[in-house]
């Protein structure tokens, strides 16, 4: 009766045995990491795919890309040009930038022209938020701009611009860009000391080739953007600046590993003291992802 019992009792252990590890292999390992487990592996941001605006400062991760942008406005007989190069490269989910702009003003007449502010920037996401379908998609981050003065006419004065944005995803096909910063500007001068609020925001509507079936094009992006500043002190204080720009952008299919990515937007005032300055503009955009 005592073996019976043994041998009866012995299967109940190794059941009891089993259950546990059964149980701890069905438990999902975590996708949060980062600094306090702020980022999410999961989140959209990380594949650097969010649009290139026109207007606003790029927010979303760039791993290697080259760009040439050129803008035109005018208000009546005063016109002015901005050519700039830039290029972005990412280290992890931080991306540095370069940018250097050529401009050309022509008010009343009178002719003032050069290369503007040398700009160096980095960017870095803090907090991720993915839900559990991967249908709502944010990540904020912080970011900073310095702008280094050449001395030419139309660059006499340092500029830091500390700034944090946020890039959304929702769905498979919307996305906005939303980018709030400071800027202030340091040397003598009537623009030293000079501190403006900047904010933009991007909407893009991501059109694949299967929905939208171009020759040659993989995704067609619709894009509006409003950009905006409001003077901080000096005799702009509390006076605002909005313009508005109706834009898309062409992503090419890859040459090889290089994708083109072409540009076109029309520039627009949305209040009057915009108005002053610019009546319309034209933006055209050339970008390589390498």
């Amino acid at each position: 009766m005592m073996t019976v019992g043994a041998l009866v009792q012995i299967p109940a252990w190794a059941d009891d045995t089993v259950v546990p590890a059964s149980t701890n292999s069905s438990v999902m390992p975590s996708t949060r990491y980062g600094l306090f487990n702020g980022l999410d592996h999961r989140s959209w941001y990380n594949e650097g795919n969010f649009p290139e605006p026109f207007l606003v400062d790029d927010s979303g991760l760039e791993i290697n890309e080259a760009r040439f942008d050129w803008l035109h406005t005018q208000a009546g007989s005063q016109h002015s040009d901005i050519a700039s190069a830039e290029v972005e490269k990412g280290f992890g989910l931080t991306t540095v930038e370069l940018r250097v702009p050529y401009e050309r003003d022509v008010t009343s007449g009178q002719t003032s022209q050069g290369f503007g502010n040398i700009e160096v920037g980095a960017r870095h996401p803090f907090f991720q938020y993915v839900s559990t379908t991967g249908f709502f998609d944010t990540t904020m981050g912080a970011a900073l701009e310095v702008g280094i003065p050449v001395n030419s006419e139309v660059s006499k004065n340092t500029e830091v611009v500390p700034k944090i944005f946020n890039d959304l995803r929702v769905g498979q096909h919307f996305t906005m860009q939303s980018l709030f910063g400071y800027s202030t500007l340091y040397g003598g001068g009537a623009d030293g000391g000079l501190q403006t609020f900047e904010y933009g925001f991007v909407f893009g509507y991501s059109i694949p080739h299967s929905q939208l079936p171009l020759p040659g094009v993989q995704n067609f992006i619709p894009i509006f953007e409003l950009k905006g500043e409001t003077g901080m002190n000096h005799d702009n204080s509390g006076q605002s600046s909005l313009l508005g720009n109706v834009a898309f952008r062409v992503n090419l299919k890859p040459i090889g590993r290089v994708q083109p990515r072409l540009g076109l937007g029309f520039v627009f005032p949305v209040n009057n003291n915009a108005r002053t300055d610019v009546h319309s503009g034209i933006f055209t955009s050339l970008v390589f992802e390498y």
